[in-house]
């Protein structure tokens, strides 16, 4: 069943679009609401677990940079919903999200690894909604983690009990924890520009680097965690931090990790292993969040002047990211539900739009028995999209700049991508110097440039023209190159044939819901 969701990898607007629809249709009706966590496709079909502290966080942050990026009509009630849901994790007398021992109960159960979500809760609804209740549970909520963590050397765990009821589960590493949140503390400042949002985020920096993220650039186990997205994401969180508080320390920490340890934890194409520790009858399952995590940290770098990593970025896109959403529901059965209960209800249509926990080459590696995929994974996916999105171009002091080829179009330039069209053509709509980033598979003596007259130029990886034509197209013509790599993973190598910077044909071995053609 080869090139099963047959999609187009230009077209960056339709995978947020899908991504949205699932995390609207995610909840649980007989959960008052809350979004279901888990989905599950084989060996059955169903919805499941509610879960208040971690999803709601996971699917504001997408719905809303979706509106915001991406112009998706959003339904007011799905975000009503899911702001219910993260605003109910924060009750009790300590603003941290807490999740439900017992369903009929409050939320009294904490978990730092968690706090990230509470945060991705809060500061969409305080930048896209102007959300009073949320801005003042972040303000509370930043304060607790000030109170019961930083202040303290470690979370307090007898004060939390004694004093406000909380059964506290932290006893991972403080990457697979509470370092999580930097990334959206970020965002929170950018939104609220508060001083204590910043103050947090610096602190558990400073942990950070001089605990675990070390300037060799090396990952370990010990160090780090098993967890992947844990590392992945605080390592984006970093690249956010630094380029906020332009940290050149940082962002040396965060490249050299992005071009050392992260290694260990992601193949040539942005697939990333789901856990450090799986065994081998896992060893190709993935996870998108992670790969999302490895997307904005190369959009980072490449704003700063490591051009090599927006085409690591264009090709995790085109050769992962996108094909490995599930858009083609078709092979799912729809399960049976005579007593009518919401997780059994309509579930093929609610997934679609999903992302997973796919191989390279399809949504079930080869030795899972299970086949699943968690509505978290689409949140944080669609996040990562609408920042891909972002970065296709963009207009500063020094002109327009083109970085990734897909087709797109704003205010300033328009932009047709060589792969649907033949061709690469750039049109802008206002004076200024034209920067197009060229792939480094093209051989720039074969390259013509048509519709302009004047001299261009070469300058870290872009093409550069002084005085292109306004409402006029430039058109570069190039051939996509063939190229044959080979995907060393734990226990098989899988041939890929690249055309340019998507996969025209991928090993399969025998796989049977796959996104390639057969090698």
């Amino acid at each position: 069943m080869a090139k099963l969701n047959n999609i187009n990898t230009t077209d960056i607007v339709e995978a947020i679009r899908l991504g949205c629809h699932c995390m609207q249709s995610v909840f649980n009706a007989d959960d008052g609401d809350i979004p279901y966590f888990r989905v599950a496709v084989r060996p059955e079909v169903f919805l499941g677990r509610s879960l208040e502290d971690h999803i709601p966080g996971r699917h504001l942050n997408g719905l809303l940079n979706a509106e915001d990026a991406a112009g998706v009509a959003i339904e007011e009630d799905a975000v009503e919903r899911h702001a219910r849901a993260a605003f109910f994790s924060f009750s009790g007398s300590i603003a941290l999200p807490k999740q439900r021992v017992d369903y009929q109960g409050p939320p009294v159960k904490f978990n730092d690894h968690n706090v990230r979500e509470g945060f991705h809760a809060l500061y969409p609804l305080v930048a896209y909604r102007n959300s009073s209740h949320a801005r003042e549970l972040a303000k509370a909520s930043i304060e607790a983690v000030l109170e019961f963590f930083v202040r303290e050397g470690s979370w307090n765990k007898e004060r939390m009990q004694t004093e406000h009821g909380i059964q506290v589960d932290c006893e991972r590493t403080v990457i697979e924890g509470v370092a999580r949140c930097i990334g959206p503390l970020v965002k929170y400042y950018r939104a609220e520009a508060y001083g204590p949002a910043l103050d947090l985020a610096v602190a558990l920096k400073e942990k950070v680097i001089s605990e675990v993220f070390l300037d060799d650039g090396s990952y370990c186990i010990e160090r780090f965690g098993g967890h992947v997205h844990s590392t992945t994401c605080v390592m984006s969180s970093l690249a956010q931090l630094a380029e906020l508080t332009q940290d050149g320390e940082l962002f040396g920490r965060v490249k050299a990790f992005y071009d050392h340890g992260l290694w260990e934890l992601r193949d040539q194409l942005g697939w990333s292993i789901e856990e450090a520790r799986q065994n081998n009858d896992r060893a190709d399952e993935g996870e998108m969040n992670n790969t999302g995590d490895v997307l904005e940290t190369a959009l980072i770098l490449g704003r700063h002047g490591y051009t090599d990593c927006y085409q690591d970025a264009e090709r995790i896109l085109r050769c992962h990211m996108l094909p490995a959403q599930l858009r083609d529901v078709s092979w799912i059965e729809e399960p049976e539900n005579p007593d009518g209960v919401d997780h059994l209800r309509d579930v093929t249509n609610r997934i679609r739009g999903s992302y997973g926990f796919p191989a390279p080459y399809g949504h079930q590696p080869i030795e899972n028995k299970f086949l699943r995929f968690n509505t978290d994974v689409v949140g944080g996916s669609v996040g990562s999209l609408c920042e891909a999105l972002r970065a296709v171009a963009r207009f500063d002091d020094s002109g327009h700049h083109v970085s990734l080829l897909f087709d797109h179009e704003d205010d300033n330039v328009a932009v047709k991508s060589p792969y649907p069209h033949g061709q690469l053509e750039v049109q802008v709509k206002k004076p200024a110097p034209l920067h197009v980033r060229i792939p480094t598979w093209v051989n720039r003596k074969q390259l013509r440039i048509d519709g302009i007259e004047s001299e261009v130029r070469w300058s870290n990886g872009y093409l550069f023209i002084a005085e292109p034509p306004v409402n006029r197209p430039v058109v570069i013509n190039y051939e996509l190159a063939t190229e044959e790599i080979v995907l060393n993973h734990r226990t098989r190598d899988i041939r890929v044939r690249l055309r340019g910077d998507e996969v025209a044909a991928m090993d399969n071995f025998g796989a049977d819901v796959t996104f390639f053609d057969e090698f």
